[in-house]
Parts: structure tokens; C-alpha cells; sequence
């Protein structure tokens, strides 16, 4: 399995990290992405990276979030920038990027002019886009809409829309839905959705820390716990987890060019 979405470098994994990372070996997980946040984080995230060069894979970026009511930005996406022209190690994509309204309205024009600059740069180096997208479904389709047939890749973190604005979404480039603990919650609403989708169209992640899967929520995520979600949307499409193993590890690979 890839777990294509933990931040396994954020501070909450401070006093265990190493012992983290062994359960994610011992669970079967073989790769984790690490999408980037900001500066603050950023050399943590290329730390973990560098210490296991050949399972931790990073991607530099900027947060929507990182934006809000900073007066800095700019700053921060030209690093990002500079990143991108001179990479340190190897790395698989631009993200974590994208829209959030979710805390703010205010910031929607910096947040949007952010998130084109690093789609224009994931297309100029080739790279895929790891899209967050959080009470702003309708302002992401219009954004990736202006992209349609220039060859953008990448996955919908977390998705949490429906069946038929993913298609929407499909219709604007080569995605793919990241799939986290919140299929496996009794009313969370994305099993419907993943089981309408092809499993081709599905990447496992976790998100760790965060979206913690039945049966540990409310504890904190690990990357370990991906193979929860293998099961559930294994279940969902009454498959093996063998088989979504296979097709969403498929999936990772070609799309981030692993």
C-alpha cells in the first residue's frame, strides 16, 4: 500500500516518529507522500524524507490556509518556486494546494491567485497536484476548468463532494479521489460516493494526523492505519483488499511518477 497523504513529519509525531514509521513497514505500507504545508514545517518534511530516501517521498507547495492573513505569501510561494527550479531531493509532486473557505471568505482572491501559480508551475515541471479543497467545490471546478486539456494531473485530497461533481472534476484533467478515514464513519457520506467510482479513480490516504478511520478515531492517525481504509473501500466495491492494494498502489505510481 502507499499511503499518499501523511504528514507523518508534523509535530505530533515528535516524541514516536521512527516508531510510527516501523508500524506503517509492519502494516504492509511500502511508500508515504508527504505533502508540504509551509516554511514552518517544510524542514522536518524534508528531513523524515532524506532519512528514508526510499519510502518517504515529499512535495513542496503551498497550503491554502498558509495564505489566510498572511502578509507573506508571496514569500512563500516564490520558495516554493525556487524549490521546484532546484530540488533538494526527489520529489512527487506540488501540494498541498487549493481552496479553503471553510475558516474565511476574506482571503478567496489570494488563496485562488496562490493556487494558479502552482498549477502553472506542476505543469511547467510535470508534476501532480495534490489538491485540498474545503467548502469550495464549486470555485475548485472553476479553477481546474481553465486547465482542461493541458495535461494536468493529480489527486483530490480528502474528497468530500458527491458522484457528480467528481465528474465534473474529471472532465477538467487526469484526477483521481484520495480516499481517508472518513469512509469508514457510519454518516460521513464518502462510501456512497467511493462506491459509485471506479477503483482506478482511488488513492489510499490517511492525512495522519488528522481523520483518524473507525475503529481509532478520535486518537491520532498514523499512516499504519491505511489499511483500514484498504479494507473499507474493498468492502465497498466487493473486492479483496489484496485488489484495491494493487489497482490504488497502480493508481499512485502513475500518477505521481513513482
Amino acid at each position: 500500500m502507499i499511503d499518499t497523504h501523511s504528514h507523518i513529519y508534523d509535530s505530533a509525531f515528535d516524541e514516536d516518529r521512527v516508531d510510527a514509521l516501523q508500524r506503517a513497514w509492519d502494516s504492509g505500507v511500502e511508500m508515504l507522500l508527504l505533502p508540504d504545508i509551509d516554511s514552518e514545517s517544510r524542514e522536518v518534511m524534508f528531513a523524515v524524507a532524506q532519512e528514508n530516501p526510499q519510502r518517504c517521498v515529499a512535495m513542496v507547495g503551498l497550503h491554502p490556509t498558509s495564505v489566510n492573513d498572511n502578509p507573506r505569501w508571496q514569500e512563500e510561494l516564490d520558495a516554493v518556486e525556487r524549490l521546484l527550479q532546484t530540488p533538494p531531493m526527489r520529489l512527487c509532486g506540488v501540494g498541498e494546494i487549493g481552496l479553503d473557505l471553510y475558516w474565511s471568505q476574506d482571503f478567496y482572491r489570494q488563496q485562488r491567485e496562490v493556487l494558479h501559480a502552482q498549477l502553472e508551475l506542476a505543469l511547467q515541471y510535470d508534476m501532480a497536484v495534490a489538491i485540498h479543497t474545503r467548502s469550495a467545490y464549486k470555485e475548485m471546478v472553476d479553477a481546474v476548468a481553465t486547465y482542461r486539456g493541458r495535461g494536468l494531473r493529480g489527486v483530490f485530497h480528502a474528497y468530500a463532494s458527491d458522484v457528480d461533481m467528481a465528474h465534473k472534476l474529471l472532465r477538467c484533467g487526469d484526477f483521481v479521489f484520495g480516499v481517508g478515514g472518513v469512509v469508514t464513519f457510519k454518516n460521513g457520506g464518502v462510501a456512497e460516493v467511493v462506491r459509485e467510482l471506479p477503483a482506478e479513480l482511488l488513492l489510499l490516504e490517511t492525512d495522519s494526523p488528522y481523520l483518524t478511520p473507525v475503529p481509532f478515531r478520535g486518537k491520532r492517525n498514523e499512516s499504519s492505519y491505511v489499511k483500514y481504509v484498504c479494507d473499507k473501500v474493498a468492502e465497498l466495491h466487493g473486492a479483496s483488499p489484496e485488489k484495491i492494494d494493487e489497482i490504488t498502489t497502480a493508481t499512485a505510481r502513475r500518477i505521481f511518477n513513482l
